[in-house]
């Protein structure tokens, strides 16, 4: 029958040993009994043996307990030491282990590493991130005895993790000290104009030299990466006086650029125009040298034949000399009949008005045949002598059309 079940004699009891639920003890399950059978379990884990009853039970359950207390717990801390000492170092960072306050001579290289809690203190330094400070530096006197305010950049890396862990107390404090007096020392030995203009980037590779010189001497382990001019103004009550001396120096180096692009512009016209007056005048050298060589040669042979005929090459001489001398001639003497009288034909005027009327100027023997005819009815009948002047005018004629 069970426990809870009615016609139990008049005596309900419970699974922990109560009295009677009708009229008996109704409290909760005695302490005692719950921790008596919680050291025998664990007694029989480690194996412990089970006290007899009366008083020398009690007191043995009583060691039984503590002994198997202090085993679980010093499972649990071993445990938690052992857990505790692993730690794992990234790609890009190195360890430094300190012994008992003594540096270890091995760097800690990246993957799973163990070292005892307590005994040994791991400090992680990531060598591979490239940091940077800025630092503004205001009211800084210039070698000129100007004032100037300028923004640098540092840059730099973490070199020895040894170094940077122990040979300094705070090596990011010292960094600063050491920028700021680099930065000073350099901002006072330049012209304010350099460092506004054309000095930034020599006064920033001065500044990373002597930075990287206080950081080596200082052995904080910190390499120098760059270091960079963000901005140099002058103090803001004096700004617009300098604003106006850089667009002057500016309109000044617009101008030179300008009259150096035109001088690269002019100097090879002026080369090229005088090489080509030099090749003219050779070409003309030459063609006067050979006219000359022409004339003499034509010369000797005259003379030659002068020799062989004196009159008949006067003679012709004279013709040639005549015919040239009236061939260039315009103007025309015609011998009219019955007296002195000359008839005068102004041949360049009617030459130029048919040249006019039909649009060009021409010089050619038929047209001064045409000429001649259209003057025919106007001069006398021709006897020996005007045949002959007709003669001698169709030569002229034909001389000039040549």
């Amino acid at each position: 029958m069970a426990w809870n079940e009615p016609g139990n004699n008049g005596k309900d009891h419970d699974p922990w040993g109560g009295g009677n639920r009708g009229g008996g003890d109704q409290g909760p399950p005695d302490i005692d009994e719950v921790i008596k059978n919680l050291t025998k379990k664990i007694n029989s884990l480690f194996g412990g043996g089970s006290g007899s009853g009366g008083s020398g039970s009690t007191s043995g359950g009583s060691g039984g307990l503590s002994g198997g207390l202090l085993a679980v717990l010093a499972v649990v801390v071993a445990a938690a030491y052992g857990f505790t000492g692993f730690y794992i170092v990234d790609e890009a960072e190195r360890g430094v282990v300190l012994r008992f306050g003594k540096v270890l001579d091995d760097v800690v290289q990246p993957g799973l590493h163990w070292n005892p809690p307590l005994v040994d203190e791991v400090n992680v330094v990531n060598i591979s991130e490239l940091n940077a400070k800025t630092y503004e530096n205001r009211a800084m006197l210039t070698t000129d005895e100007n004032i100037i305010d300028i923004t640098v950049t540092v840059q730099y890396l973490i070199e020895d993790p040894v170094n940077y862990i122990l040979a300094v107390q705070d090596p990011e404090r010292s960094l600063d000290n050491a920028a700021e007096s680099a930065i000073r020392h350099e901002v006072g030995s330049n012209f304010m104009d350099q460092i506004l203009t054309t000095g930034r980037a020599a006064m920033a590779d001065a500044v990373e030299t002597r930075l990287q010189d206080y950081m080596s001497a200082y052995n904080t382990g910190i390499r120098i990466s760059q270091v960079n001019v963000v901005d140099a103004q002058p103090p803001d009550a004096v700004r617009p006086a300098f604003d106006d001396v850089i667009r002057a120096r500016e309109d000044e180096q617009r101008a030179q650029n300008q009259a150096q692009q035109y001088a690269n512009q002019v100097i090879p016209e002026a080369r090229g125009e005088a090489q080509r007056r030099i090749e003219q005048a050779n070409a003309y050298k030459e063609e006067v040298i050979a006219r000359a060589e022409g004339d003499a040669s034509r010369f000797e042979q005259l003379l030659s034949e002068y020799s062989k005929a004196p009159q008949v090459t006067r003679e012709r001489m004279y013709i040639d000399a005549l015919q040239d001398v009236m061939s260039a001639s315009s103007k025309v003497m015609v011998d009219v009949e019955g007296g002195n009288n000359l008839m005068y034909l102004p041949l360049d005027q009617l030459m130029q008005q048919s040249g006019s009327a039909t649009g060009r100027t021409t010089n050619s023997t038929q047209e001064l045949r045409d000429l001649a005819n259209q003057l025919a009815p106007y001069l006398p009948a021709p006897s020996n002598s005007s045949a002959v002047n007709s003669s001698r005018l169709s030569n002229r004629g034909r001389g000039g059309s040549q």
